[in-house]
């Protein structure tokens, strides 16, 4: 009973200090909580859960705080996840499904979970390589060009022009998309331009030239992988919720954060688990970065049970607002998912 009577005080004391950003003393402990024991009680399990490391007390004369440590119990054992309204969630979805391409669905992402979270939001582009071809499409244009279009289950749409040395005829251009579309459609990316491959040597040799010319511009579509790298962030203007010191509390994110590698490997880990699960928090030294000290970062990819397209998430203060920042992301995963999912 008195290790659960602690978890509570340690539950109350993390609750209200994301909520005032003041060390929170036993006397206001028992004025804001219906607790059941004394005030001598109280300050004892304070005492307790400061020796424990959950605590700390940052002057003297002050209350106490939670510690990295104390915010990662909170997390795995005491916060319960907020339940977003149906007027959120429809707000969610309403402003995603505006999106007219994926950039602009990233783009949207980005500020709608800026704005849910009042953090910094991080999201990811939908990674060519882990997508699989939707649609492809080989258009014979004037003047020797073909133009070819790469749909992928992420949504993404590829447009290529071909300069070709001759006009291809409309028999040979059906027969190369017939071909090309039993070999690749359904496959991840590196596996259809492997698929490739094969095309060029089942053709008739005049016809080879050509066929090498479009197979080649589609293998290189596939194995681009710049999307991998490309990583929108937003609601920089959040930083001035992380503290009044610019030097210790703000500069290190904000140099952190101009570092498109330490993002990469912050989303790049947040993988592990399926889009169905929980985000993932890491707080303070979790998160690997010196830059980060600070902060907690809450990611979750985004795609489908079937395929992880890329990873989202927030980075803010470790006195963050953990269950609704999880529900924020969460949801946000979800929808950008399903979005792109649908086309």
């Amino acid at each position: 009973m008195s290790e659960e009577r602690r978890l509570e005080v340690l539950r109350a004391i993390v609750e209200d200090y994301v909520a005032t950003q003041e060390p929170v003393g036993s006397r206001a402990l028992v004025e804001r909580h219906h607790l059941g024991v004394s005030p001598a009680t109280i300050r004892n399990d304070m005492a307790t859960l400061e020796d424990e490391g959950y605590i700390t007390q940052p002057h003297t004369s002050a209350g106490r705080i939670p510690t990295d440590k104390g915010y990662r119990m909170f997390v795995d054992r005491l916060a319960t996840v907020k339940a977003m309204s149906s007027a959120e969630r429809r707000a969610i979805e309403t402003f995603l499904a505006g999106a007219v391409d994926v950039d602009d669905v990233i783009q949207r992402s980005v500020k709608v979970l800026a704005q849910l979270t009042n953090q910094v939001a991080i999201v990811q582009y939908p990674s060519l390589t882990r997508s699989t071809v939707r649609h492809i499409e080989l258009v014979a244009l004037e003047s020797a060009r073909v133009l070819l279009v790469v749909i992928t289950s992420s949504g993404r749409v590829e447009q290529r022009i071909v300069e070709l040395e001759e006009t291809p005829n409309e028999e040979l251009v059906a027969d190369l998309r017939s071909r090309i579309i039993r070999a690749t459609v359904g496959e991840r990316l590196p596996e259809a331009s492997l698929n490739l491959a094969e095309i060029i040597g089942s053709f008739a040799p005049g016809d080879r030239p050509i066929v090498t010319s479009i197979v080649t511009t589609l293998s290189q579509t596939f194995s681009n992988e710049r999307s991998d790298e490309r990583i929108a962030v937003g609601g920089t203007a959040n930083l001035a919720r992380f503290g009044t010191d610019f030097d210790t509390a703000i500069r290190p994110v904000l140099e952190a954060l101009e570092e498109q590698v330490v993002l990469l490997k912050l989303l790049g880990e947040a993988s592990r688990p399926r889009p169905t699960e929980h985000p993932r928090v890491r707080i303070g030294s979790e998160t690997g970065h010196e830059g980060f000290a600070g902060t907690a970062v809450v990611s979750s990819p985004y795609g489908s049970d079937a395929e992880i397209l890329a990873t989202l998430g927030t980075v803010g203060p470790t006195r963050m607002d953990y269950p609704g920042t999880i529900a924020a992301v969460s949801a946000v995963a979800r929808y950008v998912g399903r979005i792109l999912a649908d086309g």
